[in-house]
C-alpha cells in the first residue's frame, strides 16, 4: 500500500513539474526553503499551551502537508535525471518518507494528548518536525547539488 501511494505521489509530482525549467524549479526549492525556515522558526518561538492543542497541530499538520508536496517536488525533478541519480536518491526518499509518516503517527499522539502529557507529546513532536525538517533541508541541497541547473 505504501508503495503505491509513492507510485503515485511520484507520478503526480512528475506530471505537475513536467513542464518546469531547472531555474524555476531551483526557485521554487528555494522559496520552500524559506517558507520552511519561518513556519519552523513560529513553532519554536511559540510555546503552545495545552488549551491551544487545536492550534499546535494545525500548524503542524500543514507543515507537513507542506513538506510531502516539496518532497513530491524533488521526487519528480529526480525522476527525470539519470539512472545513477536515480539510484542514490531512492534511498534518501524512501528515509524522507518514512520520517514523514513518524511525524503524522506523532501528530495523532498530539490529538490524543492528555493535559497531562501534554508536554512531552509536543516536545517529541517538534523533534520528530526538526528531523524530517532537516532531512528535508538535506535532500533538497543534495538535489541542487546533483541536478545543477
Amino acid at each position: 500500500m505504501k508503495h503505491k501511494k509513492l507510485a503515485i505521489s511520484l507520478l503526480t509530482a512528475a506530471v505537475f513539474t513536467v513542464g518546469c525549467d531547472k531555474a524555476e524549479t531551483t526557485s521554487q526549492l528555494d522559496k520552500v526553503q524559506a517558507e520552511t525556515k519561518q513556519a519552523a522558526q513560529d513553532l519554536k518561538e511559540k510555546d503552545y499551551t495545552f488549551a491551544q492543542k487545536a492550534e499546535f497541530t494545525e500548524k503542524m499538520e500543514s507543515q507537513l502537508s507542506e513538506i510531502n508536496r516539496d518532497l513530491d517536488q524533488i521526487s519528480a525533478k529526480i525522476e527525470k535525471s539519470s539512472d545513477e541519480v536515480k539510484a542514490d536518491a531512492r534511498p534518501r526518499l524512501l528515509a524522507m518518507r518514512e520520517k514523514s509518516a513518524q511525524l503524522n503517527v506523532q501528530l495523532g499522539e498530539v490529538k490524543n494528548a492528555t493535559e497531562s502529557t501534554w508536554d512531552t507529546v509536543k516536545s517529541s513532536t517538534r523533534k520528530a518536525y526538526d528531523a524530517l525538517k532537516e532531512g528535508f533541508q538535506q535532500s533538497r541541497q543534495w538535489v541542487s547539488d546533483k541536478i545543477a541547473p
